[in-house]
């Protein structure tokens, strides 16, 4: 690990005590234009999710009907009763997204894939920097907004569901994400910036409670909108 991922860690909670928790359960609500792009528009706006700490799984509760479970793993999502009957599901759940345009409709499975992993490596930072396999190292800062924030550029493996690759993480002085830069490979790789705001502590973890994500022009500098992806949470819970 680098002297700027331990600042981090030590910033969001401590590496101990991600290593304790089990789960990460949020309430609220996720938008923006690119759900009505894709035919989905809606499909997260009152969202109840859980991710596991330590692998890569998620839950949605109450997904797409009162009842519902829309869970997700890297090889497989699926919508289920909740006595386990499975209504709809998919392996292999990136393979689906081939040879998608920028607006090429999505059915429920598709939403819930891009989703699930987003979710879960947003709610997992900056933990998921350590786990095996991700490479990072700093960069040279990045000013914007009148200050001055340090970088993290990371490598993902291949197995890790994720936007892309190659992403890279802004912290300001104290340690806590600002912004957050990749390039979604189903969504094309278009590069964007995901901004995070309202930082709260749950249970010893910090987590900021208001994203968004907005396009990101040649040099960097993000445009003002339009708003991708907003990501509203009420509330946060760690199992």
């Amino acid at each position: 690990m680098t002297e700027l991922l331990d600042l981090v860690l030590d910033a969001h909670g401590g590496l101990p005590r991600w290593r304790e928790a089990k789960t990460i359960r949020a309430q609220g609500s996720v938008g923006g234009l690119l759900w009505s792009m894709r035919g989905q528009e809606g499909i997260f706006a009152d969202t109840d999710i859980t991710v596991d700490v330590q692998q890569q799984h998620a839950v949605s509760d109450n997904f797409t009907g009162a009842g519902l479970r829309g869970v997700f793993t890297p090889g497989r999502v699926a919508v289920e009763t909740p006595d386990g009957e499975v209504l709809a599901e998919r392996t292999a759940p990136r393979d689906a997204f081939a040879g998608h345009g920028p607006d090429t409709p999505w059915d429920q499975l598709h939403a819930l894939y891009f989703c699930g992993y987003a979710l879960w490596n947003y709610l997992t930072a900056p933990y998921l920097l350590t786990r095996p396999g991700v490479q990072v190292q700093e960069l040279e800062p990045w000013n914007e907004a009148g200050e001055e924030w340090r970088r993290l550029h990371a490598r993902f493996p291949q197995d890790m569901a994720t936007h892309s690759k190659e992403q890279v993480f802004h912290y300001d002085a104290s340690g806590l994400l600002r912004r957050h830069d990749y390039a979604a490979e189903v969504l094309g790789g278009a590069p964007a910036a995901h901004y995070s705001e309202q930082h709260i502590t749950a249970a010893g973890l910090v987590f900021p409670t208001h994203r968004y994500v907005v396009p990101v022009q040649e040099g960097g500098r993000a445009l003002p909108e339009p708003i991708l992806v907003s990501i509203d949470f009420a509330d946060i819970t760690v199992g």
